[in-house]
């Protein structure tokens, strides 16, 4: 390509993303931003066309999970960006790289009536995402697409957005610089952190790790578990990341009271790449009373009201390994597999009595799917109870809306990680009313021929809500709603369906659907337990 090449800046912002590395883009073509598919497919991008810009960024979302690249999105001014502006809060409150590129009016002030017009379209982007910044200039696009890439690969990534007037889209601009070079997210070196806590676990009896989502590295986790003697919990985001048969591992139920009380009894608690946050814990206050560790990219994590006694502002995977380093082996220490058992067993029992049926039926599926499947679920009673008692096998292979808590994510996400995963086996698992707020994606993996199975639990009802309805005592109002047959919807798009009578019947269909030419949809109720 000629230095002296030009284009108009919406092609040479395709042509752009695929020298710095982006093989896809998600997204949904209208006259404001046109400009940006002239380049598309000279650039050699492929495109997935969504039904819903809502859509397009799940997928968006879902791909950069799977595969750690930045999920990129083009949508219209107005409407467009509104609609995924969802998916830029859920992938700003888990850490996901997304990038949205949309158009946007050439004036707004002296202009009224404008076709898509809002009062201010960038501030609103800003609410959800990182930033939100307009480019007024080729070469001001260019520059913040590079420091968007870039921050993702240096800093906590979090999703960002990138717009364009419309008539500078169209205008000729010249060639997008070399790509900088990008050093990997820094570590922070510090050896006085790491020999102060070194020295502090040492010393400790009952140490015990808490791991969380910003923790990847499984080899190095197993190494310091072993040394250590310590125990360990994850949050939901962080599981995988510890072996499922590690003996002193109480798995994913931070969420669960008891949780508290068990953290009470160490006398070191290491907290690495997690928040800590509502979410993870579902309580004020993590439950130590003891010297308190934390380690993260983060500052705001460092500082928050958990109280940390060490804030170590550290990449996660480096820490663990620059601690494994210093020898952290000790022949015993007071924790035992026995209380780790005991525990594990109490919490199970209190998830069966609060979703009864759930339980068989989760471990039927976890049975059924074959090795390496990565599941993205929704908010749902199903996925509540499946992420405390199913222990992954790997890290990131689970995921799910944690932070912004939206419905619908799980359908479009699973086809963004399956786009990314070509060959290897994905699942998406969704309620029946989360299913209706993007059940339209369906066409986009019929398109696409995706073997993706899509477990629908249909409860008959917002269960999650009707429960808290009645604790608060609430007379339970709204949460019923007319559901369609949802086999035969599935199968006027296109897709498969199955709706298995019993648990033997889920496993076949699960084995069905992950080698057929399109997406199934196995629809599962509580009567599939009797």
């Amino acid at each position: 390509m000629s230095d002296a090449q030009t284009r108009p800046l919406g092609a040479q912002i395709s042509h752009m993303l695929k020298d710095r590395g982006v093989e896809v883009i998600f997204g949904i073509p209208g006259v404001h931003n046109q400009e940006m598919y002239r380049g598309i497919e000279e650039a050699g991008l492929t495109h997935v066309l969504a039904r819903h810009e809502q859509g397009a960024g799940f997928m968006a979302d879902g791909y950069a999970r799977a595969t750690g690249k930045p999920g990129v999105a083009y949508v219209i001014t107005g409407p467009g960006l509104c609609n995924i502006m969802t998916p830029m809060g859920q992938a700003y409150s888990d850490s996901v790289p997304m990038l949205v590129i949309s158009s946007c009016l050439d004036e707004t002030a002296a202009r009224k009536g404008q076709l898509h017009q809002m009062k201010d379209q960038r501030a609103a982007a800003e609410t959800v995402c990182d930033w939100s910044f307009e480019a007024k200039t080729a070469d001001a696009a260019y520059a913040l697409i590079d420091r968007a890439l870039g921050e993702f690969k240096l800093q906590r990534p979090r999703s960002k957005h990138l717009q364009v007037p419309i008539a500078v889209l169209e205008a000729e601009a010249g060639i997008f610089p070399k790509a900088p070079e990008v050093t990997p997210r820094p570590t922070q070196q510090r050896g006085g952190d790491i020999a102060h806590v070194h020295a502090m676990l040492q010393k400790a009896s009952r140490p015990l790790f808490v791991f969380g989502g910003g923790v990847s590295d499984a080899q190095a986790v197993g190494r310091l578990l072993s040394a250590s003697k310590a125990a360990s919990f994850t949050t939901y985001a962080g599981r995988g990341v510890v072996a499922p048969d590690a003996p002193l591992h109480f798995g994913s139920t931070l969420a669960r009271p008891g949780s508290a009380d068990v953290i009470a009894t160490a006398d070191l608690v290491i907290a690495i790449g997690t928040e800590l946050a509502e979410v993870d814990i579902w309580r004020a206050h993590l439950g130590h009373q003891c010297p308190f560790v934390r380690v993260d990219i983060d500052p705001a994590v460092l500082t928050d009201g958990q109280g940390a006694s060490v804030q170590v502002l550290y990449d996660a995977d480096a820490f663990i390994n620059d601690l494994c380093e210093m020898d952290v082996a000790r022949p015993a220490r007071d924790w035992t597999p026995q209380e780790v058992v005991s525990a594990r067993a109490r919490w199970r029992a209190e998830i069966e009595a609060e979703r009864p049926g759930i339980l068989p039926v989760v471990e039927a599926l976890r049975d059924a799917v074959p090795d390496g499947v990565m599941i993205y679920s929704d908010m749902t009673q199903f996925a509540y109870a499946a992420k405390e008692v199913w222990d992954m096998e790997g890290p990131g292979q689970w995921h799910h809306p944690y932070g912004f808590g939206t419905l619908g994510y799980a359908t479009p996400a699973a086809i963004g990680g399956a786009i990314g995963r070509p060959g290897l086996p994905t699942m998406a698992i969704i309620g029946d009313y989360g299913f209706h707020y993007t059940v339209q994606e369906l066409g986009v993996a019929v398109e696409l021929g995706l073997p993706l199975p899509i477990i629908l639990w249909d409860n008959g009802k917002l269960g999650e809500i009707e429960d808290s309805m009645t604790r608060a005592q609430i007379a339970p109002n709204a949460v019923i709603a007319h559901n369609p047959d949802f086999c035969k919807l599935a199968e006027a798009f296109g897709a498969l369906s199955a709706a298995p009578q019993n648990l033997d019947d889920l496993h076949s269909a699960v084995d069905q659907a992950f080698k057929a030419d399109r997406p199934t949809l196995i629809y599962v109720t509580p009567k599939v337990t009797r």
